[in-house]
């Protein structure tokens, strides 16, 4: 099983890929992980794509992130999608504590990088992102996982943590 795990920021899409690819007992790749940077320096394209077509080469996998310079890549070896597609209060409810946890225990999350709190103001910022995208990247997924170019791809949408904990406890039953 190769799963693609998809869905706004602060959906929870780290969390609940580490869970799925425990379960299935393969491997764990957070794009974010590859792409950011000492400094929050996005990792350049050409690179970035390189990395990625070694990590699906593989036979079994679960992968979490949305990046569009390497979607292609990702779906074209994927078997699944993992579609988190909550509330957008629930999604606002966990990015803020996940930011705040972020600031306060001073987490370094990638390459060094921790969260600022005087960061909150950019636009790009996970809470300010997940909220101007929500709307947008519902459609975009609809519109996607609905085209022909995807119809090789189990897309399972999942609506609220009780449907993620309930479809990733029947993975393997």
């Amino acid at each position: 099983m190769r799963v693609s795990v998809v869905g706004t920021s602060g959906s929870g899409k780290t969390t609940f890929g580490r869970a799925l690819a425990a379960r299935l007992d393969v491997p764990f790749v957070e794009l974010d992980a590859i792409n950011w940077q000492p400094g929050w320096t996005p990792m350049p394209e050409d690179e970035f794509r390189r990395r990625v077509a070694d990590v699906v080469t593989a036979d079994r996998w679960v992968i979490d992130g949305n990046y569009a310079a390497v979607r292609d890549l990702v779906l074209a070896r994927a078997t699944t999608v993992a579609w988190l597609d909550y509330s957008r209060a629930r999604i606002m409810t966990q990015v803020i504590r996940r930011s705040v946890s972020r600031v306060i225990t001073r987490r370094e999350l990638w390459n060094g990088n921790r969260e600022d709190p005087r960061e909150w103001i950019d636009p790009e910022h996970p809470i300010r992102w997940a909220w101007s995208t929500f709307g947008r990247r519902r459609r975009e997924y609809t519109e996607r996982f609905a085209s022909p170019d995807h119809a090789h791809l189990e897309v399972v949408r999942l609506s609220s943590r009780g449907d993620a904990r309930r479809w990733l406890r029947s993975v393997l039953d």
